[in-house]
């Protein structure tokens, strides 16, 4: 069918390679590529001879854009695969723009310097993906990414007008650490330590961080704390769903978690302010990163299973209705088929998913869109298919 390049060699890329590899009917080809080749190099040489893929690697510095152009020119993809870091969006954006070269990423772009993301950026291309010819699919992991796609099948089959959308992110692993994150410590601690909001009648409500708590009893894993959160997706949903009043994103952590991510607020652990140190500029945050466990290296601890998914409240031929999709996923099983944990394996098989919409011409539209505006229809049955099925409950409990 055609060939992918996959920028980016972390836990997700990871998951991303394999899942192409295995859907080598769609992905005649990937090349790989990655600030740091070996780590690249690492990935071919665990999967060549086990795939009928072709599988090449590159190094490039994704802050270049004119590496990233020369890359791209040279290895001429159907579609560049983002997973790299949400800095690095912009930059890939404008090397797929110059090549006119199809983009997909799994999380919104935020500057380095400030903790703060939004669509902002990236909906500023939409015109020149437009007139270009080619097409930025914003957003295709779970959360964002999947949580769109069921919100547009909700929207598309099971309502008139959805009113309140809650996400939940449930996350019942157990990895044997005191402390460590689940994906790249930079971007979930800037994520968990950040002001809370959500969407209330077309209007941002700010919330300070971890103010809002709840329990929820989930399927598959059992009663956990939950805490309401910034997230992307609320943003573009809240344009996107019909009818909606009130979009909610909420997270589970456990005490321990809490518990040192407070303290590592309060010694300025989690700092993205320079600091002078033995005569270096240097940012706590990423030192931070530097010492706690890799998330890649996870996957063999990490035992139990997580849920992640949507309730919705709307309305049905007059009458009111309430439906939650969400999909159920085991830490272990994901680690024997890619060796990863399932917070990477959640988020890597829809990139798969997205770029194969892409690479088929099933999703063919220039611009610049999130996931859910396209037809939810197609991507639902590939997460059937390629390891995330998902489960249906008419009649839910609530979120308070």
């Amino acid at each position: 069918m055609g060939r992918a390049l996959i920028i980016g060699a972390g836990g997700v890329a990871g998951v991303v390679i394999h899942k192409c590899c295995q859907n080598s009917e769609v992905f005649e080809e990937i090349c790989i590529a990655s600030r740091t080749k070996s780590k690249c190099d690492a990935f071919r040489d665990k999967l060549q001879g086990k795939t009928k893929t072709v599988i090449t690697t590159a190094q490039v510095n994704a802050d270049n854009v004119d590496e990233l152009i020369a890359l791209i020119e040279s290895y001429k993809p159907q579609v560049v695969i983002n997973v790299a870091l949400p800095y690095q969006d912009l930059t890939i954006m404008d090397a797929c723009l110059a090549t006119k070269t199809n983009y997909m990423d799994t999380a919104n772009y935020e500057p380095e310097d400030t903790a703060k993301f939004e669509y902002s950026w990236q909906w500023a291309y939409r015109e020149r993906f437009e007139k270009a010819g080619i097409t930025a699919l914003l957003g295709s992991g779970f959360d964002p990414g999947v949580t769109g796609v069921f919100c547009a099948y909700a929207q598309k089959h099971h309502f008139d007008e959805i009113h309140y959308i809650d996400i939940l992110d449930c996350n019942g692993g157990d990895h044997g650490y005191p402390f460590a994150t689940n994906f790249n410590p930079e971007i979930n601690i800037r994520e968990v330590s950040a002001k809370g909001s959500f969407i209330e009648n077309g209007q941002w409500v700010e919330t300070e961080p971890m103010e809002i708590k709840r329990e929820y009893d989930f399927k598959g894993v059992g009663k956990k704390d939950m805490y309401l959160l910034h997230h992307e997706e609320l943003e573009s949903l809240a344009i996107n769903i019909k009818g909606v009043k009130r979009i909610r994103f909420f997270m589970t952590f456990g005490q321990s978690y809490l518990t040192h991510l407070k303290c590592l607020e309060n010694v300025g652990m989690t700092s993205i302010e320079p600091i002078e140190y033995e005569g270096k500029q240097i940012v706590p945050l990423q030192f931070l990163k530097a010492v706690l466990p890799d998330p890649a290296s996870l996957g063999p601890r990490t035992v139990g299973k997580t849920n992640i998914g949507c309730i919705f409240q709307g309305v049905k031929d007059g009458k009111e209705k309430t439906y939650y999709l969400y999909n159920i996923c085991d830490h272990q099983a994901c680690y024997k088929e890619v060796g990863s944990q399932a917070i990477s394996y959640t988020t890597g098989v829809p990139a798969m998913i997205g770029a194969m919409m892409l690479m088929t011409g099933t999703w063919n539209k220039p611009g610049v869109y999130n996931i859910e505006e396209f037809d939810p229809d197609p991507f639902m049955e590939a997460l059937n298919k390629w390891g995330l099925p998902w489960e249906e409950d008419f009649n839910p409990v609530l979120v308070p």
